[in-house]
């Protein structure tokens, strides 16, 4: 029992027990150092338990390059391949459409929810797209306007 009472007054992140799929923009956050990026840190650093779907390789390393040079774009998809790369085969595309369909998701957020489903995993996102889905971690964008007249 006192243990128990250690840890609710705790601060530390919540441990995480389960396989986590970290969307696009988690993982974006997470490395441009952005105001949510400690919300994303033990899902990420958590390597045994992280799934990557391939789709997140796409959208981050595209943004990356485009925005930092292949360099930093590359470092990136090291630290991603470092959890397990789901590929988007034939029965997980199919799955991912009627996602999508049924969600109303666009392409790529309907695959990494399918990725996630496969896989028993929880979706940690700041994707509004993903609000109040059973399994999603769901953290708000904050506002940088608003951020920025506060300091």
């Amino acid at each position: 029992m006192p243990a128990e009472r250690g840890a609710s007054r705790s601060r530390r992140p919540p441990e995480i027990l389960s396989s986590n799929v970290v969307d696009s923009s988690a993982w974006l956050e997470y490395v441009d150092g952005g105001p949510n990026a400690q919300e994303f840190e033990a899902a990420i650093l958590a390597v045994e338990r992280l799934v990557v779907p391939t789709i997140c390789l796409l959208e981050v390393f595209k943004r990356m390059l485009r925005e930092k040079g292949e360099d930093a774009a590359l470092d990136v998809i090291g630290q991603m391949r470092q959890g397990r790369v789901v590929d988007l085969d034939a029965d997980l595309a199919l799955e991912a459409a009627r996602l999508g369909v049924e969600l109303k998701l666009p392409l790529a957020d309907s695959t990494i929810l399918a990725t996630a489903h496969l896989h028993a995993a929880t979706v940690w996102t700041q994707d509004e797209h993903f609000r109040g889905m059973d399994g999603v971690r769901y953290i708000p964008k904050h506002n940088r306007a608003r951020r920025e007249g506060r300091s």
